[in-house]
């Protein structure tokens, strides 16, 4: 081990291993250390949808033809009470295991140069020059990527974020969903939903998933499977590896914290209020962290890291105002009679469903076009 990391990131999932591609990108001498619990590959409970922005963003930093041979789905279906849409996506995306997804970002981020240690971390101490990890590993620039239950989060002293709680497992594409991504809402007041995503392999990743409410019982795992199939029905016909999770829902005052230590994905409490959508956002605030690390730099060879959260809120900017769209179509959504004329908005206009598909999965925004079609249903 180095006396002093320029960076280290607690977490190897798709925002740290995205924050070293970013970092060695912009400078490859870096010494960037790369540490994870789990040995690669392993599961990860997700809905497996990839967005084309995903793919746009890591051939910024070299990594291309990730998923080359993986099955491209084209078309997305969203249903709400007889009410439905089913169209073509401008660009198509892939449904992919997290198990294969993430170690290929991996094996891709040591390959740049970062070094990977199997290593659970138990503790942060940030001093005045450097971040001190589990009392033995110092670094200039620490990001956390270590997902919803980070270590680093509450290090800092944030707040738990506002979740939802789903459930997944794969199961044998049924007849009607083949090369699709079909999403079918729940009744009452919104978030919820149940999705059933062809991998293009003969099976689906399928799952439910609701918002959670401060004060009230959170759902059982039967609760969870038992309205997945009655939004889905035959969803969970041999259907294996069910696992649930919390996903940390993100805010209309999303800001990273200042100083030397910096949040990503899951961490930072980056999942779209309105879809679940994560991986684009593990992503792109991994590759802003990694570059913040790296710009942070002073005349001496290595990182300093002291104003590497000042550049990183700077480079976040433009995502930051997409998760204000973000969060306000989530409560919108949320409003059967909104939700509803958003489905029939959708299905009389693909540049409204363009627009919805780049909101939800990617960094679009509410657009004009968007509004009034909600205001014209």
């Amino acid at each position: 081990m180095k006396p002093v990391w320029d960076l280290a990131i607690v977490g190897a999932g798709p925002a740290g291993a995205s924050a070293a591609l970013g970092a060695l990108a912009a400078d490859p001498t870096l010494s960037v250390l790369l540490l994870d619990r789990a040995d690669f590959p392993r599961d990860k409970t997700c809905g497996d949808g990839i967005a084309p922005h995903v793919l746009d963003l890591l051939a910024s930093v070299g990594v291309n033809g990730l998923l080359d041979d993986w099955t491209p789905v084209r078309r997305l279906s969203l249903e709400r009470d007889g009410l439905a849409v089913d169209r073509e996506m401008q660009r198509a995306t892939w449904v992919v295991p997290r198990e294969v997804f993430d170690a290929r970002l991996v094996e891709a981020a040591v390959a740049a140069g970062a070094q990977l240690v199997n290593r659970r971390v138990r503790s942060v101490e940030v001093l005045a020059d450097c971040v001190v990890l589990d009392g033995s590993i110092a670094a200039r620039v620490v990001i956390g990527a270590d997902g919803a239950q980070s270590v680093v989060r509450r290090a800092l002293g944030l707040q738990a974020a506002p979740a939802a709680l789903a459930i997944r497992g794969y199961a044998p594409t049924r007849a009607g969903r083949e090369a699709r991504q079909v999403i079918v809402y729940g009744p009452g007041r919104q978030p919820s939903y149940a999705w059933s995503f062809d991998r293009g392999d003969g099976l689906s990743n399928v799952g439910y998933g609701e918002a959670l409410h401060p004060g009230r019982a959170h759902p059982t795992r039967a609760q969870l499977l038992e309205k997945l199939e009655k939004l889905l029905p035959d969803s969970t016909r041999d259907g294996t590896a069910w696992k649930a999770h919390h996903l940390p829902l993100t805010t209309w005052r999303w800001q990273p914290p200042r100083g030397r230590v910096l949040l990503a994905g899951d961490a930072a409490a980056l999942i779209n209020p309105m879809t679940g959508e994560g991986i684009y956002y593990a992503v792109a605030t991994g590759l802003h962290a990694g570059r913040a690390a790296v710009g942070s730099r002073r005349d001496s060879p290595a990182v300093d890291g002291s104003g590497a959260g000042a550049i990183y809120r700077k480079l976040v900017g433009p995502l930051a105002v997409h998760f204000r769209h973000a969060t306000l179509a989530g409560r919108l959504s949320g409003v059967p009679m909104i939700l509803d004329a958003g489905i029939r908005g959708a299905a009389a206009d693909q540049g409204v469903f363009d627009d919805l598909v780049a909101l939800g999965l990617a960094d679009g925004r509410i657009t004009g076009r968007v509004l009034r079609s909600l205001v014209r249903r």
